[in-house]
């Protein structure tokens, strides 16, 4: 039997989702060291971030597990469970590029988030100029 009246939709999860890393750049080779964190308030399932460079890839890669090639310039990575206020399973992501540049500009970003709305994209969405000195830069 159904009871006439108003539809009320469950509330959406919110959680605040923050990757902190590192890139290297050294010949025709790239390494993003990264940690993701959830500052909450929920906790999320599983995430995914994708990690985009302006230069192009090469076609053969040796990437880890929980990460995949999207498209000639993009690699999506798999976090893992997320808990409140705690950092994940850091990944680590050697790349290969096509051609050997000076610089390049890595682009850091939640593609999926099981879900969770996050309201706070600062954090998980950065862009990071990585010179070919063999120097880490920062995110």
């Amino acid at each position: 039997m159904l009871v006439p009246g108003t539809a009320v939709a469950a509330p959406v999860p919110e959680a605040d989702l923050a990757f902190h890393g590192s890139a290297v750049l050294e010949g025709d080779r790239v390494e993003v060291r990264l940690t993701p964190r959830n500052h909450g308030p929920a906790a999320v399932a599983d995430a995914t971030v994708r990690l985009r460079w302006s230069a192009e890839l090469a076609d053969e890669q040796a990437l880890p597990a929980r990460c995949a090639r999207e498209d000639e310039r993009s690699v999506v990575c798999g976090t893992g469970p997320l808990a409140v206020d705690a950092a994940g399973e850091p990944l680590l992501v050697p790349v290969r590029l096509r051609e050997r540049t000076s610089e390049l500009t890595l682009e850091v970003d939640t593609a999926w988030s099981a879900g969770a709305t996050d309201k706070d994209r600062t954090n998980d969405r950065m862009t990071v100029l990585v010179l070919a000195t063999g120097d880490a830069y920062a995110f």
